[in-house]
């Protein structure tokens, strides 16, 4: 038996050195940042490049009880999950419509996914010029229609809703392409199953195609709802957290209370928080969309 303990550890150790590489890169990259980031968090000023004084968990009580803090993440929380949802049922609407035998099938998929391509700040560039209270074309659209124009990026009652809709356009086309890919790998037998035992088309989509299709939503949803709630380059390019604050999502709060406050501690703390809201976030996600689906 001792050829054998003696092979399993040299499979060990094989294997420990193929997954050395990633164990370093998630250490370097992840781990460690998030360990400095908790330790600056427990300062008061700037502990990572100048003075400051250990406060203990007083910048997460402070962080906590600030209400424009509360408002930043009830924002960021709106924002998230309506650009994350919106994108889904839109993607997965043209995913069911596209991937079907269709002229010009692929440029239609083409045009769709182009803008996930673009640059946000092209993107945002763009958008602000379209929707130019004064010059821009849809509130000449509007006027040319006999409607009341709108400041779609200045008011805030519409400043948001923009914001979301802006987003959206942005990411639908990757949404749509996954959504694509996933139906295509349904096994053409079911569907056939499925219309022999009568059948109709809503009821394969709502018992095939959906329930099938949760791995791909599982994905998109996540990872829509990580990057949604980090999102900085909307707000920052679009309104710059305004009107009345009304666009201000906590990482644009956090950024500023960094980087143009310098209180780089305080800012820590509110970083870490959302870094614990987005492991729960991710959590709830696997628990309601990781269901095994077998066929």
């Amino acid at each position: 038996m001792a050829w054998l303990r003696r092979r399993r550890t040299r499979d060990a150790l094989v294997a420990y050195m193929l997954l050395l590489p990633g164990i370093i890169y998630f250490s370097v990259y992840f781990f460690y940042p998030i360990a400095i980031e908790f330790w600056a968090s427990l300062f008061r000023g700037q502990p990572l490049i100048g003075a400051s004084e250990f406060a203990g968990l007083a910048n997460y009580t402070a962080a906590l009880t600030d209400p424009t803090v509360r408002h930043s993440f009830w924002i960021t929380l709106i924002y998230a999950v309506g650009t994350t949802s919106i994108t889904l049922l839109i993607g997965l609407g043209l995913a069911s419509i596209l991937c079907g035998p269709m002229k010009l099938n692929a440029a239609i998929r083409a045009i769709i996914f182009f803008p996930y391509i673009i640059s946000f700040v092209i993107v945002a560039l763009m958008w602000k010029s379209l929707l130019d209270p004064y010059t821009g074309l849809l509130n000449n659209l509007l006027i040319v229609l006999g409607l009341p124009t709108q400041n779609w990026l200045n008011t805030p009652s519409t400043a948001l809703p923009t914001m979301i809709a802006i987003t959206v356009w942005k990411d639908v086309g990757y949404a749509m392409l996954i959504y694509i890919a996933a139906i295509l790998g349904i096994p053409s037998t079911l569907y056939e199953a499925a219309t022999i035992d009568g059948a109709q088309p809503r009821q394969t989509f709502f018992m095939i195609t959906l329930p099938l299709l949760m791995p791909a939503t599982l994905f998109l949803a996540v990872v829509g709802m990580i990057g949604n709630l980090q999102d900085l380059s909307a707000p920052y390019l679009l309104t710059g957290g305004g009107p009345a604050n009304a666009t201000r999502l906590f990482s644009l709060h956090v950024y500023e209370t960094a980087f143009l406050e310098l209180n780089i501690g305080y800012a820590s703390a509110q970083s870490f928080l959302m870094f614990i809201v987005i492991l729960i976030v991710t959590f709830v996600q696997f628990r309601l969309l990781n269901r095994q689906v077998s066929y």
